[in-house]
């Protein structure tokens, strides 16, 4: 106390009205702020050193063609197998679930594959012809009974662009490319393939800018097709000579699987460097291709033969299955008292595989568990069957490649 003066009082924010407020405020804050603090500084702390987008999910380009995926396009469509009889210029409609052939009606002249349109909506059959004869039968698949010819040169074969602007008929004589109108066939433009002999079948790049088409005359080997820009990219040759013939694509997109029917096996082909990788040892003529419908494995029919026609009854014909994720053989199943496996498909949940035989005027429906075959007698020399209907958003085209 000073001499003279009074007591001042002890300091208090009873004072100062506006101080005790914004005290009293920021205690009732302060546990909001640092709450709101933590988690931002915690968030930051873990970020990686990498704090960019996580990385996409894995391709697979078959993830719409499993069994749940049938397309509504398909509504109404019979349940048929439909198997092109090249000598006898005629189709064998089979029912799957008889397991009889219910149906042969007569077509163009030398009928090479049954081809879904990439809608979905017609099934056409590529009558091969001899030079200018040649024409396309279409398939209501509604009443499995057949329309009227379209008249078109050397379709042996018959692909979609991805984006189904264009069929694109694969003209081996001539080897070429016609892109038609997918609808009315018109020829719209061409695109020459000069160094690729016997061009027939084909897959496409997992992002749709490329396809690779094999050629099976010559040298043999491969040809890149940019589909942007319609021209040819290159020319692979392959290290063996022989005689390239189905193809498809892995289903994350990275490999091509090159059936080759003189090396009895198939070749790996990194499509984007276009390099071929590696080699698969399957069965004498390895020839086509079918994917599981769980999109895992690689069926791949051996012809049991090297000669393009007339090859010998009974001989000595198998399927070999291919796992994608180990690129190695899984299972091998012989044709009970030979036989000649060619081209075909699987049906819509998957338990069944269906393949021609292709010099024993008869077809097969493998049991894709057990390996067991049963045998279907049609007409001379069955070709590239299909089994419609097929799930998937679109078809790129051959017996039922969809996507």
């Amino acid at each position: 106390m000073a001499s003279g003066g009074r007591i001042r009082p002890a300091f208090t924010t009873k004072h100062f009205p506006m101080i005790e407020t914004f005290l009293r405020f920021a205690r009732l804050c302060a546990p909001l702020v640092l709450f709101a603090v933590l988690p931002a500084r915690a968030l930051a702390d873990s970020c990686p050193e990498d704090c960019s987008e996580p990385p996409p999910p894995p391709v697979n380009i078959y993830s719409h063609t499993t069994a749940a995926d049938v397309s509504p396009a398909t509504a109404g469509a019979l349940a048929r197998v439909y198997v092109p009889n090249r000598s006898s210029n005629s189709v064998s409609v089979i029912d799957p679930a008889t397991l009889k052939e219910v149906d042969r009606f007569p077509v163009g002249s030398k009928p090479q594959h049954v081809v879904p349109s990439w809608d979905l909506k017609t099934l056409w059959v590529a009558n091969n012809g001899t030079g200018k004869n040649g024409s396309l039968t279409p398939i209501d698949p509604t009443t499995a009974k057949p329309g009227k010819q379209v008249p078109v040169d050397d379709p042996y074969n018959m692909y979609f662009m991805p984006d189904g602007s264009a069929a694109v008929i694969v003209d081996e004589a001539l080897k070429q490319l016609d892109l038609r109108d997918p609808q009315t066939m018109a020829l719209k433009s061409i695109i020459p393939t000069p160094d690729c002999p016997g061009i027939n079948h084909a897959d496409f790049s997992a992002d749709n800018s490329y396809a690779i088409f094999t050629c099976e005359y010559g040298d043999g080997g491969l040809a890149k097709i940019d589909l942007k820009n319609r021209k040819v990219l290159g020319h692979l040759d392959l290290s063996k000579m022989g005689m390239p013939q189905d193809i498809r694509l892995s289903p994350d997109g990275k490999v091509f699987y090159v059936a080759d029917m003189m090396n009895d096996g198939v070749f790996l082909v990194d499509g984007d460097s276009f390099k071929e990788i590696g080699f698969i040892p399957t069965g004498i003529g390895a020839h086509g291709f079918v994917v599981s419908r769980d999109g895992k494995r690689l069926y791949v029919s051996n012809r049991g033969s090297h000669k393009m026609e007339q090859g010998r009854a009974d001989g000595p014909g198998s399927v070999t299955v291919i796992d994608f994720a180990t690129r190695s053989v899984v299972a091998q199943w012989p044709i009970p008292d030979g036989g000649s496996p060619d081209m075909g498909n699987v049906s819509a949940d998957g338990k069944q595989l269906w393949l021609s035989g292709r010099f024993d005027s008869e077809v097969y429906m493998i049991d894709t568990t057990s390996g067991a075959v049963t045998k279907i007698r049609v007409g001379v020399e069955p070709h590239g069957l299909t089994v419609w209907p097929q799930p998937g958003r679109y078809s790129q085209g051959h017996t039922g490649n969809m996507r």
